[in-house]
């Protein structure tokens, strides 16, 4: 851990643990997937590894949400939709923005933690150029 981490409410301690695993002595700021509509924590993940995208669904109110911005090229995409090796298809959602020393973002990395089993993964961690939080891009990997 970098003495300059942010890790926001409600991410896993196993969840910032796997996403801080990338430690490039640079802070972080690691942020959960809150539902706009219902303010879950659940969602099922669509992802794609050809364009680089992730969208989540919430699996309470169905809500859907992009991933940093996945949105700006998500027609191109090829999505499928995420799974653990368990089987699982419901996750807890975080990403994790190494940021430079003007607090621009080096890297964004995506990671999800099953619900059924608690397995947690990197499904993305893609470099960036000069950009901020918000407008990160991720990429990710759909379940085979």
């Amino acid at each position: 851990m970098h003495a300059d981490d942010q890790i926001g409410g409600g991410v896993s301690a196993g969840l910032a643990e796997v996403l801080r695993g990338g430690d490039d002595g640079h802070p972080v700021q690691i942020v959960s997937s809150v539902c706009g509509g219902c303010r879950g924590g659940v969602f099922f993940v669509l992802l794609d590894d050809v364009e680089g995208g992730a969208e989540r669904v919430c699996s309470g109110c169905g809500g859907r949400a992009f991933l940093a911005d996945s949105e700006k090229f998500w027609e191109d995409t090829d999505s499928g939709e995420a799974c653990c090796p368990c089987g699982g298809k419901e996750f807890e959602v975080a990403v994790a923005f190494s940021l430079g020393g003007d607090g621009s973002v080096r890297w964004v990395t995506d990671g999800l933690q099953c619900q059924e089993d608690g397995t947690t993964g990197v499904y993305a961690n893609s470099q960036c150029a000069e950009t901020t939080p918000a407008g990160a891009r991720s990429s990710g990997t759909p379940c085979g």
